[in-house]
């Protein structure tokens, strides 16, 4: 299970542009408006080949009459409380100001590694200006412009030394996680009670009633495995209460520690926004993945009623289509069998290790026939390809020129490894290397 970095420190010091650099994608919106982060965003980032999970913060203000700057106070205070280290942001152009003060006493009794973290620090006349910040009592501190990213090495480097290493704990647990999620009062726990055959799990109609990620282990088709019933996951502007943030941020957790996702969609509802972020971060973290869309039985069908909302999802999921959707009926007892037998599949798939010799006589051929355009009259020829020793799919191609190899053709290749040797469900990656 990954580690959690928790971004915080007052409104508009830039938090949210370091969030965005940090995760390499414009996620988090930016403004010089401060207030404009009401909720958190969860991103993955990797230093030194060590990855953690990070989570932007609302700026903090205390005894504001805001209902939204209270709720981000109470928010922050939970993911303060959640994260294994925290980064304290604060702005070499504004100096120390009171309300720096309080989120540094509410610092000091976390008793969690802080690294305060100057920003805007662009010259050198503003790196003597952030000596004064030594007087927030929390020790030495770094300096960085978020902007353009100076001095977040040095950041980095410490921030990963004090994380804790978490392989031998990923050791203990050798069965198999399959987490069950998506938003709320989509039919997981129902699900689950549904497939073990009692009622383990609270389930009623108010959304948001499973408050943790709970296992429970199962022994079907002579297969044994863990399953986790998570905490739906709300679009965050919608996250009101403190415990369901802290429900969210559990989901979160279960989605990076499982194998294979069953992402349980509300069929009344469709394919929605939301569902569509649970199912891209499990495919950023290159989990197997299986889409159940639950509630069949209240849909109104024609003919063609399946077929036509299959094809819709596979639109919204490009150009990762190759995943199966099992229609269910969890009330009915519909077919959810058939869902743990495509996910068990999905593992398996997920767990395929591929003969470097069979991959090289079966894909070096086609290659040939179709090779990588040429790029500035360069050619580029494939040699070799082998399996990396992952946890997931990953292949490596090595060539004379792979940085002339570009997106298209890559997934060509990955295509080709989907249709030959069959990763129905999971995230394969590519990977071009001087040969």
């Amino acid at each position: 299970m990954s580690s959690i970095v928790a971004i915080v420190g007052r409104p508009n010091v830039g938090k949210s542009t370091f969030f965005n650099r940090l995760i390499q994608r414009r996620e988090a919106i930016v403004d010089a408006v401060s207030g404009v982060t009401r909720d958190r965003h969860y991103g993955k980032s990797d230093w030194n080949g060590k990855e953690f999970s990070l989570i932007d913060t609302g700026g903090y203000v205390v005894g504001s009459d805001d209902i939204f700057e209270a709720e981000i106070d109470k928010q922050v205070e939970l993911a303060i409380d959640e994260a294994d280290a925290i980064i304290f942001m604060v702005d070499v152009e504004s100096g120390v100001t009171g309300m720096d003060e309080d989120v540094a006493d509410l610092l000091r009794k976390s008793k969690k590694p802080v690294f305060l973290t100057v920003n805007k620090v662009d010259n050198n006349k503003r790196a003597e200006d952030a000596v004064e910040f030594y007087s927030l009592g929390l020790g030495d501190y770094y300096t960085i412009a978020s902007i353009n990213g100076s001095g977040t090495g040095d950041l980095l480097d410490a921030l990963v030394e004090a994380l804790p290493d978490n392989e031998e704990e990923e050791e203990v647990d050798e069965l198999p996680r399959f987490a069950v999620v998506g938003r709320p009062n989509a039919g997981k726990s129902s699900f689950i009670n549904a497939l073990i055959g009692e009622d383990r799990y609270i389930v009623t109609d108010i959304a948001g009633t499973t408050r943790d990620s709970i296992d429970t282990k199962y022994n079907r088709f002579g297969f044994e495995f863990n399953l986790v019933d998570t905490a739906g996951i709300r679009r965050k502007s919608k996250v009101k209460e403190d415990l369901e943030f802290y429900s969210v941020m559990r989901s979160v957790r279960a989605i990076e520690h499982s194998d294979v996702c069953l992402l349980v969609l509300d069929a009344t509802r469709g394919f929605d926004g939301q569902v569509q972020n649970i199912f891209w971060l499990a495919e950023r973290n290159r989990k197997g993945i299986v889409i159940l869309v639950n509630k069949w039985d209240l849909v109104e069908k024609e003919t063609k009623t399946a077929k036509e909302f299959e094809t819709y999802i596979r639109k919204q999921i490009a150009p990762f289509t190759d995943v199966p959707i099992v229609f269910i009926s969890v009330l009915n007892k519909q077919r959810i069998f058939k869902a743990i037998e495509t996910a068990v599949e999905v593992y398996d798939n997920r767990s395929k290790r591929i003969k470097t010799s069979v991959l090289n006589d079966v894909l070096l051929p086609i290659i040939e026939s179709y090779p990588p355009p040429a790029y500035k009259g360069k050619f580029v020829k494939i040699k070799y390809i082998m399996q990396l020793p992952t946890p997931q799919p990953q292949f490596a191609f090595f060539c004379n020129l792979p940085q002339y190899v570009k997106e298209p053709y890559k997934r060509y290749l990955e295509n080709k490894l989907r249709e030959k040797f069959d990763f129905h469900g999971v995230p394969v990656s590519v990977y071009m290397r001087k040969k």
